[in-house]
C-alpha cells in the first residue's frame, strides 16, 4: 500500500491491530498503569513517527517504551531514553528544546525524522520477528514519503536490520558482505547512508555502554553526511 501523506500514514498505524500480543499488551498498560502516572489518560496505541518531513536524517529506534511513549502517544516522550535523545538532537541543531514531557510541550524537530521498528510498546522490550515484519510496511511508507533523507541513523541492532529490510524492499541491493552493526560504522546502502549506534536506553546509557560524547559524536557525524 502506498500512502500520498504522513498524515494518511500515521493514521493507519494509530489504528492498526495486526499484532494481537502487542495489541493485549498495550491495552493492559494503559490500563493498569504505573502509580506515578495512575491519574493520567494513556495513549495505548500504536506510535507513529513524527518529525520533519523534509528531514534529510531519519532515526529509527527500536520500540515505543510502555510507560513512555505508550503513555504520551509521541516518540521517546516521558521516559529516560527520550531525556538523553532530544538533550542530544537540541545540542546538535535538530530540536528546538532539550525536553519532550508530552504531545503539547512545543518542542519542534529540524531536519530530522524519528521513527520506530516496532510501533507498539512490547512487553519485556522485545518484538517477536514476525511483528518487526508486520511493522516493516511503515517503515517503508516512511522512506518513500521522506524524500530529502539520505542518512538513516539506526539505534540498536534491531532498528539496524530493520533499517536495511526496508531499503531493500524499496529495489536496493543489499551490500557485500552484508554490513554489520557496531556503534558508530557507516554503510552506503543504496541511496543512503546508515549510521549505526547504541541505542539511548537507560541501560546503556546509566552503564556507560553509551555516553554523552559518543552520542553526540555520532550526531556530529550524520550532520557532516547530510550537510555534503
Amino acid at each position: 500500500m502506498n500512502f500520498h501523506t504522513f498524515d494518511n500514514l500515521n493514521s493507519a498505524i494509530v489504528a492498526c491491530e495486526k499484532c494481537p500480543r502487542l495489541a493485549a499488551y498495550r491495552a493492559h498498560v494503559a490500563r493498569e498503569k504505573r502509580r506515578a502516572y495512575r491519574n493520567e489518560a494513556y495513549w495505548g496505541k500504536p506510535v507513529p513517527g513524527w518529525g520533519d518531513p523534509q528531514a534529510r536524517l531519519l532515526i529509527v529506534a527500536l520500540a515505543p517504551a510502555a510507560h513512555g511513549a505508550n503513555r504520551t502517544g509521541r516518540m521517546f516522550t516521558g521516559d529516560r531514553s527520550g531525556d538523553f535523545l532530544y538533550a542530544a538532537l537540541h545540542r546538535a541543531g535538530f530540536a528546538n528544546q532539550s525536553t519532550a514531557m508530552s504531545r503539547g510541550d512545543g518542542l519542534e524537530l529540524i531536519d530530522v525524522y524519528l521513527s520506530n521498528a516496532a510501533r507498539c510498546a512490547p512487553p519485556d522490550n522485545k518484538p517477536a520477528p514476525d511483528e518487526l515484519a508486520n511493522c516493516r510496511s511503515y517503515l517503508i511508507e516512511e522512506l518513500r514519503l521522506l524524500r530529502q533523507a539520505r542518512v538513516i541513523l539506526a539505534l540498536g541492532k534491531i532498528a539496524f536490520d530493520s533499517t536495511l529490510q526496508a531499503i531493500a524492499a524499496l529495489g536496493a541491493a543489499t551490500p557485500s558482505p552484508r554490513p554489520i552493526f557496531a556503534h558508530g560504522v557507516m554503510h552506503p546502502v543504496g541511496a543512503y547512508t546508515v549510521i549505526a549506534a547504541y541505542h539511548p536506553s537507560q541501560r546503556n546509557t546509566s552503564t556507560g555502554l553509551l555516553t554523552r560524547a559518543m552520542f553526540d559524536r555520532i550526531l556530529k557525524r550524520a550532520r557532516r553526511e547530510i550537510d555534503r
